[in-house]
């Protein structure tokens, strides 16, 4: 499609809001080729894009297409499927709530029974809803962290966790029988009159909270640890207060400018808690009142980053690897002095997250296993898993600051992994032992694993065209060396890995030991550069990130 065919088709569309109709009509040319080179591409993460009009944008006509396209595949699993319908959640972004009543009309109009909430909820509970209800399907309208100016649609499947490849293949195929003209024949509140759409009762939230405090791993332990915590504007406010309080966690301060939900994010500007600038005023509020940890989860409430105070009275941020090595030492080690650690337990991590975890499996006598990057893959064993009873699943994590613990949801839920970093804090503390202290003794018994992570942002059709040549080029052309440093080994996941699967990544494995992985984001317009090195000297480790930094930066001119 032509980009001026594109505009000119979209601005007769007569379901078009005002606020588009305004945008449309007064882009500019540079808007236009953005908004209308290609079409928002329907994958595993569903839908995620910048709010506007447009082909390559999220509006009510991309998600009533897309919506239409997941109605049609269930259509093709009977009536009884039908029946199960979808669950609806929805998180604090621009026009959230209003995608969320047009997917409920879409799903509706095919006559598929539809269950949302009464308001926003966080991510977490919308995949625990699925199973629950047993749903043929789950929708989440979120960007997730993304800045303020995105918004997305994230589809799950009967399980509880996200779609996979085949699920996503075949609601794109269903897509593209529709335009976007598509459009429910009636308004949202009529389905909702006619039976169509229901509110989901209360008493499944509220399982939903006993499930997640019947996690707790050491119950008597004392309580008077000094939390703040930021939900950054975004749905998890209530509920991981709610667990704090229940698990008696009663020294809570909140940063007051981030407590209520907020689209604009204008006290925090990014909302995402992996960037350790989101933690600015959560970092103020703590020196203020001297807190032992700070705590932020993202707009959708299921990613969670954590900062401790250490002996010297300094606040330490810790990457999502460090996060989970600590949760899986205390929660393995835990369990096992209590004999309740499974002679089946299993773990997951996605295979761009360190290794660091498989050490300590190791140790207890775990079972560690790779899945590709995302949680529909880390929650696809565990799905597996319910029906072959092969293992037990445990925990989930990845290095973008993601983690399940347990089985009643499958996906991130940052609503149980604040209790539990609250619980692993405060147990800790109780032995004398601050979290910073902890995570050096795990790097004296496992080993030290120097990492960093670098994204670089390259948007629109040439940055995306770029991204791509460099993968090419990779391919092509593998990096050999890396100063002193031999490439031993390169893993081409785009060839299909035994077991994992298939993605568009490269993993180099150097004769040190160390590695580092190079992955276009799958829901940003980001290339990714996973950086892992081993050494006993700390320094020396740290000196290897800039050699593999720079070898790959330098090559491709980015910055």
């Amino acid at each position: 499609m032509m980009i001026h065919d594109g505009f000119n088709q979209w601005r007769k569309l007569e379901t078009l809001c005002d606020e588009d109709r305004k945008k449309l009509l007064n882009m500019t040319d540079e808007e236009m080729k953005d908004s209308f080179y290609q079409e928002l591409a329907f994958g595993t993460a569903g839908l995620r894009g910048k709010i506007g009009p447009g082909t390559n944008r999220m509006n009510e006509q991309v998600i009533a297409r897309a919506t239409r396209g997941l109605a049609g595949v269930i259509e093709k699993r009977g009536q009884k499927a039908m029946d199960r319908g979808v669950a609806i959640a929805w998180d604090v972004r621009e026009r959230s709530e209003r995608f969320m009543e047009v997917a409920a009309s879409m799903l509706a109009s095919c006559g598929i029974q539809v269950h949302i909430f009464s308001g926003i909820r966080p991510t977490p509970m919308l995949s625990f809803a699925v199973r629950e209800l047993r749903t043929q399907a789950g929708i989440v309208v979120t960007a997730s962290h993304n800045p303020k100016e995105y918004n997305g649609y994230k589809v799950y499947w009967k399980e509880g966790s996200q779609i996979r490849d085949d699920i996503a293949d075949e609601i794109s195929r269903e897509i593209a029988k529709f335009d976007y003209s598509v459009w429910p024949e009636k308004s949202f509140d009529e389905y909702k009159d006619e039976g169509f759409i229901h509110i989901i009762d209360e008493a499944l939230e509220e399982k939903y909270y006993a499930l997640t405090l019947a996690k707790a791993v050491e119950e008597d332990i004392k309580k008077d640890i000094s939390i703040v915590y930021t939900p950054l504007n975004g749905t998890g406010n209530l509920p991981v207060r709610r667990v704090f309080k229940a698990r008696g966690f009663d020294i809570i301060h909140l940063v007051e400018e981030q407590t209520e939900p907020d689209s604009s994010f204008k006290s925090v500007g990014y909302p995402n808690p992996e960037d350790f600038k989101a933690f600015e005023k959560a970092l103020a509020l703590g020196k203020e009142v001297d807190a032992d940890i700070l705590i932020a989860t993202d707009p959708d409430c299921d990613r969670v980053a954590l900062v401790a105070k250490d002996a010297s009275g300094e606040f330490i941020p810790f990457t999502g690897n460090q996060t989970g090595a600590l949760l899986l030492e205390y929660i393995l080690s835990r369990r096992e002095v209590k004999g309740d650690l499974p002679a089946n337990g299993a773990v997951v991590k996605s295979i761009v997250t360190g290794d660091i975890g498989r050490r300590i499996c190791d140790h207890f006598g775990v079972a560690m296993f790779d899945a590709l990057t995302g949680f529909k893959n880390i929650c696809a064993l565990a799905n597996e898993w319910d029906d072959t009873g092969a293992y037990e699943f445990l925990f989930g994590y990845e290095e973008s600051i993601g983690y399940v613990y347990g089985d009643h949801v499958r996906d991130k839920d940052a609503v149980v992994t604040s209790m539990m970093v609250a619980e692993m804090a405060a147990y800790y503390l109780s032995i004398d032992k601050r979290l910073p202290e902890v995570l050096g003794e795990i790097f004296k018994a496992y080993g030290y694993q120097g990492e960093k992570l670098l994204s670089v942002v390259k948007e629109g059709q040439e940055g995306q065209a770029l991204i791509q040549g460099i993968m090419a080029d990779l391919r092509e052309n593998p990096i050999s060396s890396v100063e002193s440093l031999k490439v031993e080994k390169v893993v081409d996941y785009a060839e299909g890995v035994e077991g994992i699967g298939t993605s568009n990544v490269l993993e180099y494995h150097l004769d040190d030991g160390s590695c580092f992985f190079v992955r276009p984001s799958g829901t940003e317009p980001k290339i990714k550069l996973y950086i892992y090195t081993n050494d006993k000297d700390e320094e020396k480790a740290k000196e290897k990130i800039e050699w593999i930094e720079s070898a790959v930066l330098r090559r491709f001119d980015l910055k």
